[in-house]
């Protein structure tokens, strides 16, 4: 029962989402707004549910117990779960300051991975910003005096967006996505965070939302962050265009731009994702053909083997 699996995503109406997931992306809820659309999602705060096929009802976890880990291929077996959580995230107003923790930090304290994420920017408003990091390096004890005073922004390092861009967020980066942003997150499986400062907003039950002072101070990095890595790179072929946005030890992401036809291939090292971002295609294989949508996840098994698109559009494929 291996084949292409189409993914229905729990969403997120965190207070700083807007509606452009539900209006753009065609996620079907009663939610107000939805902050985060988890597009592949093996964990305890969300679960990816199958939607086509034999397969068709069952969570995506549940699938992969049944076929066994051999789906994941033999990199994704290395890890003792399942190793990534994509999303797809509308920021109508700034998140939070925050700071993910790494592994050896994060599987001590937390029970789960920590969190190196990439970020590629599918839209954004004219003039919008993100944080990334500090602009110069600062001592443990002026964060933690800023954190307290409200001045931590005065030191923060803000970059201006453009759609296209792609930002690599190491665990220990201090960061913060702007309002205004529409992105696509690959990320490890992990979802804790340590939020530091937060305008002064007031969460659902009217008081101000939780921050993680000691544990941020325990992770995050404290210098001024290395430039941005420059590793995109791209290769033109007749009917696309693929870009590689990034290579790590913990997943591999590439951008198509499809205008006609192109041949693919999950082989064994590892299971592939499928995150469309725009247009309308389809994706052919020996047992059958599905069409995608702009906002339609697909998970392909590792060892499937051959598989074609065909159509308009442009694409997020990761893999670990």
């Amino acid at each position: 029962m291996l084949y292409p699996l189409k993914l229905k995503a729990p969403l997120k109406d965190y207070l700083w989402g807007g509606t452009k997931l539900k209006t753009e992306y065609q996620k079907e809820t009663n939610l107000d707004q939805v902050a985060e659309s988890w597009e592949l999602a093996c964990h305890k705060d969300g679960h990816s549910i199958i939607t086509n096929g034999e397969a068709a009802g069952l969570e995506l976890e549940r699938y992969i117990a049944q076929q066994g880990s051999r789906v994941l291929g033999t990199h994704g077996e290395r890890f003792s779960y399942f190793p990534l959580l994509i999303k797809l995230i509308d920021a109508e107003r700034d998140l939070s300051v925050q700071v993910h923790p790494d592994n050896d930090y994060a599987l001590a304290v937390e029970g789960e991975y920590g969190k190196t994420e990439l970020w590629y920017i599918v839209d954004c408003k004219p003039g919008a910003t993100l944080l990334y990091g500090f602009q110069k390096e600062i001592s443990k004890e002026e964060f933690r005096q800023r954190i307290a005073d409200n001045t931590l922004l005065e030191v923060c390092n803000q970059v201006p967006v453009h759609k296209g861009d792609v930002f690599f967020i190491g665990a220990g980066t201090l960061h913060s996505i702007g309002g205004g942003i529409l992105l696509a997150e690959i990320q490890q499986n992990s979802n804790t965070t340590y939020r530091v400062y937060d305008y002064g907003r007031l969460g659902k039950d009217g008081k101000p939302r939780a921050l993680h002072i000691d544990k941020a101070l325990a992770v995050t990095r404290l210098e001024k962050p290395a430039p941005l890595p420059v590793i995109s790179t791209t290769s033109f072929f007749a009917e696309y265009e693929m870009r590689l946005l990034t290579e790590c030890e913990f997943f591999t992401v590439y951008h198509f731009n499809l205008h006609g036809r192109c041949h693919m291939q999950a082989g064994k090292q590892s299971f592939q994702s499928l995150l469309v971002l725009d247009g309308l295609m389809e994706i052919e294989y020996p047992s059958g053909i599905d069409t995608l949508e702009k906002g339609d996840s697909v998970f392909i098994p590792a060892y499937f083997g051959e598989y074609r698109l065909r159509g308009e559009g442009s694409f997020i494929l990761s893999m670990v």
